[in-house]
């Protein structure tokens, strides 16, 4: 008599291969690194682990290693890259790359496929769009200009987290997470969550449980040196005269 044997769970290398296939969209048509770089040393912003560290689930780092050797394991330089390692949960690495000039656009992780944006998970269980990584709003271009996102982007990313929840829910969970957290501080701001709606659309939600309405892209503000083009041009020369 043979006994069946339980089907493994959990996301493996072959699931990050299929997202990595189907998930290949430019953000927008416009090269956002160019826009950052000038204010950050020269390197867009989520191309540096200064700024921000890639946290990639194990299967896909196996993945990644037999793609290329682009990538390594980050090793924290500081209490606060420590603290982002220690946070990482058990199935997933920090890792990080050569840097942006030897960028291989076909073995970049998800996360930085996905930058700046998670999947916002509502407070009904929904996934309800793409909401944006809220500590990069003062560095981060796309940020501050939400309205130049490619459609073929977001129907990518949201085809590849909805491929990737059902694959492992714990990946949904996670989005949850970061959604809850992303309420509670945005509520403490007492501000709305700005986001884009599944088709590209604009929503936002209402701080203290305001709930989850559409929004105008003219309610969405900029942020830091990119509230307008003098303020850009200034902190852009502030930059050089700094480096100089």
């Amino acid at each position: 008599m043979f006994q069946a044997m339980a089907k493994k769970k959990g996301l493996r290398p072959k699931h990050f291969q299929h997202v990595y296939d189907q998930f290949q969209a430019s953000i927008s048509r416009y090269d956002c690194g160019k826009k950052c770089a000038p204010l950050n040393g020269g390197n867009p912003v989520c191309c540096t682990t200064e700024d921000a560290v890639p946290i990639a689930h194990k299967s896909e780092w196996k993945l990644l290693r037999s793609r290329t050797d682009l990538w390594h394991r980050f090793k924290p330089y500081d209490a606060a890259t420590r603290k982002i390692v220690e946070e990482a949960s058990d199935d997933c690495r920090a890792i990080e790359c050569k840097g942006a000039r030897f960028c291989e656009r076909d073995n970049r992780t998800l996360a930085c496929r996905a930058f700046p944006f998670f999947p916002y998970i509502s407070r009904a269980g929904d996934f309800a769009g793409l909401a944006c990584f809220w500590e990069f709003e003062d560095r981060c271009w796309v940020i501050s200009n939400l309205n130049v996102i490619n459609r073929q982007f977001v129907q990518e990313f949201v085809a590849a987290h909805e491929y990737l929840f059902e694959k492992d829910p714990q990946e949904k969970e996670y989005a949850q997470n970061q959604s809850i957290t992303a309420r509670r501080v945005f509520s403490r701001w007492n501000r709305f969550i700005p986001m884009l709606d599944r088709e590209g659309g604009y929503l936002k939600e209402l701080p203290h449980k305001g709930g989850l309405v559409k929004a105008k892209i003219s309610e969405f503000h900029a942020h830091g040196p990119y509230v307008s083009e003098k303020a850009y041009r200034e902190a852009v020369k502030e930059a050089e005269d700094v480096a100089e």
